[in-house]
């Protein structure tokens, strides 16, 4: 499928930059690694270039000759002799700061790989670094010994070693790919996977622009890690406190006497309503395509034509909010899968997903491509334009926002439950435990066929009781009641007159292959504890639990219950995800990331068409370490073994 001449521009390859040995030849490199990033620069050109004059002659001239992070190239993973990625670790200017990174192929993000529906990838890793290393390409249907997870599907790719992926593409769309070695991830090892299709793609466009979402921090991510686990929100630098008093009642329009009654059940529940991001501002400077919004990194597109951007958020861990000030966006693809256009002006783009829009600049002037993040400790910016140098209006930032009953699962039918004294009644349209989830009785029941008795397809409970918590230390109980929440845009979203993409508007384009409904399902709840800093599933750490067995060629459901005051992106490997979005089941979309807000219920189907062992988990980065992981083994009979799933 040849491009069109403004596709083919739209990512332009650039010559291979230095390395890092060239550097450290040039110059002395430990003359800025030992100075603070953050003691000299902000994140303006201007303060940028005080920085720079600040350095010796030597080292001016060393930083101009280091790669810059948004050099980005690109391969097709589908020709002939294959593909090679080369990773390493390299001094990268960030933010106009030199900054030790991992990088692939001398650049974070690394080079857009595209790939062809029906043909098959063939992708050469070269590991240059001390330390063993890996690529998972995520959201991609492979057999899971190239799936790239060390020590589920294979045993990792060594130092000075080199690993060959070789797969046949089974579907397409946009997706990404990303280290699972450590956390390397968080020190630009990523890049973004673009599939053609087979077919005439239903989705046409004049030009296309990759535009992927990251977090950049100059310290080093185990660092980030031991100060989240010495002190509860070391981040978060706008917790409630008596000066800002004023500021709530004002955003709330609760009186003096209301806030400090809601404060102190915030405290009773030994949590925090601004406890929204764990890794803040405070120490990120967040990209796209690695430029940060001081360097704002341009599209070009001319008035009319349809521009297509692959967004991606590879953070690993914020949560951005994109829009495009004065211009509608329309959805034409979640997670890779095309679905039925939907037209918005906002969405909240979680960890690990993707999404794909159209837009039309109808003038010949510049717009803003706005990322802010959830929490609002910063944003990234770039600009969609007719030429180079044109700039458009920065949004004003808006303000923080707080957490609610309502995120506790303290609120059901709109009605805040319970008092000061800690009592909370049960609403009475909630049902308890698994036993509101098993479709046995009532309007909820399933059906037989075949001698095999399915689950229901719609109509399914609306929220359910936190039953007794035996989920030990591992957890931190959050609410009495889980609920859904389908057509909720998130936290601090859907106030203002702009109109906020929902999972509740996905509808895949056409019908999957398989939507049977399932005959077996499980509970699964995602658990905390901010105090040690513990996130897993069911209370258990990766290390504390047993694998969660599916029996090959099953159709099954896993209802996943937010117990915590977190939002997660839970992303399985090697299968999709049906996300009951409503009663449209043949529609209902199809992901491989979907995200869980506070004290959701969140039910998805699964065919488990895949043999082999599967990562499942959290999609941020230190929850993931910390414990929020399981593995799946797709096997042949679930009779024997070890599982804490419920059959």
């Amino acid at each position: 499928m040849n491009p069109e001449p403004d596709r083919a521009n739209a990512h332009v390859k650039r010559k291979p930059v230095r390395n890092s040995q060239e550097i450290r030849e040039s110059v002395d490199i430990t003359d800025w690694c030992n100075v603070s990033r953050r003691g000299f620069l902000g994140t303006s050109a201007a303060a940028a270039l005080a920085g720079y004059s600040m350095m010796s002659p030597a080292l001016r001239a060393a930083v101009l000759t280091l790669p810059r992070a948004g050099a980005i190239g690109e391969l097709c993973a589908a020709d002939p002799n294959g593909i090679d990625l080369v990773v390493e670790r390299q001094v990268v200017v960030v933010d106009g700061s030199p900054s030790t990174a991992i990088t692939i192929n001398g650049s974070i993000p690394g080079p857009v790989i595209r790939m062809r529906e029906g043909e098959d990838a063939l992708i050469r890793v070269h590991n240059r670094m001390k330390e063993s290393t890996s690529v998972h390409w995520h959201g991609i249907l492979l057999p899971f010994t190239m799936d790239g997870v060390p020590g589920i599907s294979f045993e990792g790719v060594p130092p000075g070693e080199t690993f060959t992926y070789r797969f046949r593409v089974r579907q397409n769309g946009t997706y990404w790919y990303h280290s699972h070695s450590g956390l390397q991830e968080q020190l630009g090892h990523y890049g973004q996977l673009i599939i053609e299709p087979a077919q005439p793609d239903p989705v046409s466009y004049d030009v296309e622009y990759s535009v992927v979402l990251s977090d950049w921090t100059d310290q080093d991510p185990h660092v980030v890690m031991r100060k989240l686990k010495t002190m509860e929100g070391y981040y978060n630098f706008q917790r409630p406190t008596v000066a800002n008093l004023g500021d709530q009642m004002e955003a709330t329009g609760d009186s003096l006497v209301e806030v400090l009654s809601k404060r102190l059940q915030w405290q009773w529940m030994r949590m925090d309503p601004t406890d929204i991001a764990d890794v803040t501002g405070a120490t990120y400077t967040y990209l796209m395509n690695g430029k940060s919004a001081g360097e704002n990194w341009t599209a070009v597109a001319r008035p009319g034509q349809r521009v297509r951007l692959r967004l991606v958020n590879a953070s690993a861990m914020t949560y951005f909010d994109f829009r495009i000030p004065g211009l509608p966006m329309t959805v034409v693809q979640a997670d890779g899968q095309n679905i039925k256009p939907v037209e918005t002006d906002e969405l909240r783009i979680a960890v690990a997903e993707t999404y794909d829009v159209l837009v039309s600049i109808p003038d010949d002037r510049a717009y803003t491509l706005f990322a802010e993040t959830m929490d609002r400790s910063g944003y990234t910016r770039g600009t969609l334009a007719p030429r180079q140098g044109m700039t458009a209006e920065i949004p004003a930032r808006r303000k923080r926002p707080m957490l609610t009953m309502k995120d506790m699962g303290m609120v059901h039918g709109g009605m805040e439950m319970g008092d000061h004294t800690g009592h909370t009644p049960a609403p009475e349209h909630a049902q308890h435990g698994s036993e509101a989830m098993q479709g046995e009785r009532g309007e909820h029941a399933g059906h037989t066929q075949g001698g095999t008795r399915t689950l229901p397809i719609s109509n399914l409970p609306d929220s359910i009781m936190h039953g007794p918590d035996k989920h030990g230390p591992g957890s931190v109980a959050m609410g009495m009641v889980a609920y859904r929440r389908l057509d909720d845009p998130g936290v601090g979203l859907g106030n203002d007159e702009r109109r906020v993409l929902t999972y509740s508007q996905l509808r895949c384009l056409k019908t999957p292959r398989d939507r049977r409904p399932p005959t077996r399902q499980f509970d699964l709840h995602l658990t905390g504890n901010m105090q040690k800093y513990i996130w897993g599933f069911d209370g258990k750490k990766w290390s504390e639990s047993d694998m969660i067995r599916f029996q090959y060629g099953e159709r099954l459901r896993i209802n996943m219950i937010n117990d915590t005051m977190m939002n997660h992106p839970i992303h399985l490997h090697g299968m999709w995800m049906d996300l009951y979005a409503g009663e449209d089941y043949a529609h209902n979309p199809r992901k491989h990331t979907v995200n869980v807000q506070p004290s959701e219920l969140l039910t998805v189907d699964i065919t488990a068409d895949a043999p082999g062992q599967w990562a499942f988990h959290c999609h941020l980065l230190y929850h993931m370490d910390m414990g929020m992981f399981r593995t799946i083994a797709v096997v042949r009979s679930l009779d024997g073994g070890s599982t804490d799933a419920d059959t």
